[in-house]
């Protein structure tokens, strides 16, 4: 289930990309597949290892291009473990709204994406959040140990761009027919198993079926409802390229 528009980030071949917060890997395949190299970066030390095992066995079939490499990094978004300017595409997906000092975070991407690189970020988007968290203190922090700490608008993620030096650009929304199952999931208890309710169970089995299958009629629903109903909020931005002045000063300071 891919969340951002690669396209629209303007991944290509041969690229470096950050896929921060990768969870199990989803967006680094694709872009692996795409040709670009990925470092896939999270907390979780389990989610790391399936990364590195799935590129492994896609590297060994021939799925991927030549040259295409993935690391699986363990590291903190608020203190990056990379080189400033360092990757030419950078990915956050459903990992800001759990940072309480997403402010450091911001910073950190744009740290290390290079000069003229595009990066985009996905988060929970504002009216299918709320509605979450109206039905259910139990879906987010501090119930939730690591949850999600606040609901975002488009404005202040595109306010936190600016303020980390980056340039917003477009937007969409993504996964409108997700929203409905975790509104359902909430009204019954977003901790409960899903196989304890046949509402939760049903709709859980319809989303895998659309994943697996991706038929044309709810593609086009998607599309249809992701304006008002869209799961999640995907935020484009460039890093502005420096001007020849500055990187004349910079050389001057590495000379003192």
């Amino acid at each position: 289930m891919i969340t951002v528009d690669y396209d629209e980030l303007g991944l290509r071949a041969g690229e470096r990309m950050l896929d921060l917060g990768c969870g199990f890997g989803r967006h680094a395949y694709e872009a692996m597949r795409r040709g670009a190299s990925v470092i896939a970066c999270d907390l979780g030390l389990a989610e790391l290892a399936q990364v590195h095992s799935i590129y492994a066995a896609m590297h060994e079939s021939g799925e991927l291009p030549d040259g295409v490499t993935c690391q699986s990094v363990n590291g903190d978004a608020t203190r990056l473990p990379f080189p400033d300017d360092a990757f030419d595409r950078v990915l956050a997906s459903e990992v800001l709204e759990h940072i309480p000092d997403d402010a450091a975070a911001f910073g950190e991407l744009a740290r290390v994406l290079r000069p003229g690189g595009t990066m985009a970020i996905t988060i929970p988007a504002h009216l299918a959040e709320k509605v979450c968290w109206k039905l259910s203190d139990d879906y987010h922090a501090p119930a939730v140990v690591g949850g999600h700490v606040r609901i975002y608008r488009k404005a202040e993620i595109e306010e936190r761009m600016r303020a980390a030096g980056l340039v917003p650009g477009g937007s969409h929304r993504a996964h409108a027919l997700h929203a409905p199952y975790w509104w359902l999931r909430c009204a019954v208890g977003p901790n409960r198993p899903i196989e304890d309710n046949a509402l939760v169970r049903a709709y859980h089995r319809f989303l895998c079926w659309d994943i697996e299958k991706a038929p044309r009629s709810t593609r086009l629903a998607d599309r249809v409802l992701n304006p008002v109903l869209g799961k999640s909020l995907v935020v484009y931005a460039s890093k502005p390229l420096r001007h020849a002045a500055d990187d004349r000063t910079r050389s001057d300071r590495a000379l003192v």
